[in-house]
């Protein structure tokens, strides 16, 4: 029985993650565009961090992405809080289709997706394929956990430990200890979800455990944060802080009526899984009504909390890369493209400024173009580094494009040397005395301010969101 129940777990979970795998990779770049929606406004970041959510079938993995973002700089906290609420709803999607009894066409879902992972050629295919068999895996595991759990009822030790369920903080404590280590509410619901169905939990602790799994789903984007600077740590927090709030608000609630909201959900459906389900799901979106309204104060506590600014420990230091091992492909190629704009500015400036010294014969913006030139050439280093180590990691729409980052970064770099080489020329003019005549200054400046609008040009067709990119497809069209 135990080995069943296990079996069915590992094919559950191993479903999930090719569902969720599957959908990002197909996704891919799609996701720098939901992104950019967050930055509207809050209510929209809900509503964009709900649907993500539901796509990805992962909370864990939204907000994961979200704290990489604030790590990176790509979002503030006022966006993250909303995606975070929205993911919280998103999440309760995997219970919904968990509740729907598919487990007598669940093989034909592995054979599909099999077919065509092994035997179409076409890439997205295979990946759609991956989702296809991800979903009916998830199934077949359901089904296996659901034959396993019709025998433990014959089973005192187990019934036992079932009954101490009946106590509300066990039942919570027992939903977070299990989220935290499955890493993923929507797996530990899911599971609720069958044991439910089979008679095995009451409905009215169910809603216990549900809350626990809540606080536990926290536990990866804690995580990632612990490693993050400052603003990650409050993003993750912020996670924390919606989730114990609400599962308190809940708690003071469901206490003196769980009978009667048990009594509810049943007439609703009687189907106790779709039950679970459906609480879930209106708990998220209780919590996040009620808190909404308080998103600030909670970005505000999350300040208090954790203080103060992060220290540099490198004389230069990347501003969007945050080095995290466990970024997603979307988040990678959002860092890495903003790391190369920004070092494409800073290459960009130093040039201006290595061209008012060849012109002004100014020796302190000399000196101040050739210490530049070290963190240009650290940025190149760090970017080309980073890209090494995420080559293989690159989605569908993104890996063909591998190619041309390292272009750019190359060219970006190039650009640099040739500043350093003005502002070495521009020492040599001082220290010969050279003179421009007024028609070589007039054509150097104009040859300048050419290259200039041209350099501005590539780095904002290459910018990820705001106005610029919009300017520009306006004025040039929306080729790349």
């Amino acid at each position: 029985m135990i080995i069943s129940m296990l079996g069915g777990l590992g094919l559950f979970l191993y479903g999930m993650k090719l569902m969720s795998d599957g959908i990002e990779k197909v996704a891919g770049s799609k996701m720098k565009t939901i992104l950019e929606w967050c930055t509207k406004n809050r209510l929209i970041g809900v509503i964009v961090g709900a649907v993500f959510t539901a796509i990805i079938q992962s909370s864990s993995a939204a907000t994961v992405m979200v704290v990489s973002f604030v790590n990176s700089g790509l979002m503030n906290l006022m966006q993250a809080v909303g995606v975070i609420m929205g993911a919280n709803i998103g999440t309760t999607i995997t219970a919904q289709i968990v509740a729907f009894k598919l487990d007598s066409i669940a093989p034909l879902f592995v054979i599909t997706g099999v077919v065509m992972i092994m035997f179409v050629k076409k890439e997205i295919v295979n990946k759609i394929g991956e989702i296809v068999l991800g979903f009916g895996t998830l199934f077949l595991g359901m089904s296996l956990m659901k034959g396993s759990m019709a025998n433990i009822k014959d089973s005192v030790t187990i019934m036992n430990l079932i009954e101490s369920l009946r106590n509300p903080i066990i039942a919570i404590l027992v939903g977070l200890i299990i989220t935290t280590i499955l890493q993923s509410s929507s797996a530990s619901v899911g599971i609720l979800v069958t044991m439910s169905q089979s008679g095995l939990v009451e409905l009215p602790m169910c809603f216990y455990v549900i809350l626990g799994c809540n606080i536990g789903a926290c536990t990866s984007a804690v995580l990632v944060g612990l490693t993050g600077k400052k603003n990650a740590k409050r993003a993750a927090l912020i996670h924390l802080l919606f989730n114990i709030i609400g599962s308190i608000i809940m708690l003071v609630i469901l206490l003196p009526f769980h009978d009667i909201v048990a009594e509810w959900m049943l007439k609703l459906n009687s189907d106790p899984g779709r039950a679970v389900a459906n609480t879930h799901t209106i708990f998220k979106i209780f919590q996040v009504i009620i808190l909404f309204p308080f998103a600030g104060w909670i970005v505000k506590l999350t300040e208090l909390l954790v203080r103060g600014e992060d220290e540099k420990t490198d004389e230069y230091e990347l501003k969007y890369i945050s080095l995290n091992k466990s970024v997603s492909p979307a988040v990678a190629v959002l860092e890495v493209t903003n790391e190369i704009k920004r070092m494409g500015e800073i290459a960009n400036y130093n040039l201006e400024r290595a061209m008012y010294a060849l012109m002004n014969n100014d020796k302190k913006v000399i000196s101040e173009v050739l210490d530049r030139e070290h963190e240009i050439d650290y940025l190149s280093r760090k970017i080309t580094d980073f890209l090494v180590s995420i080559n293989q990691m690159f989605p569908i729409n993104e890996s063909r494009n591998i190619a041309g980052y390292y272009h750019v970064v190359n060219d970006i770099e190039r650009i640099g040397d040739h500043a350093e080489n003005i502002a070495e020329f521009a020492q040599t003019k001082i220290n010969d005395g050279i003179v421009f005549s007024e028609k070589g200054t007039e054509e150097l400046n104009h040859m300048f301010d050419v290259m200039n609008q041209q350099i501005k040009l590539s780095l904002d067709s290459g910018c990820l969101y705001g106005e610029k990119r919009r300017t520009l497809k306006r004025n040039y069209g929306s080729g790349e």
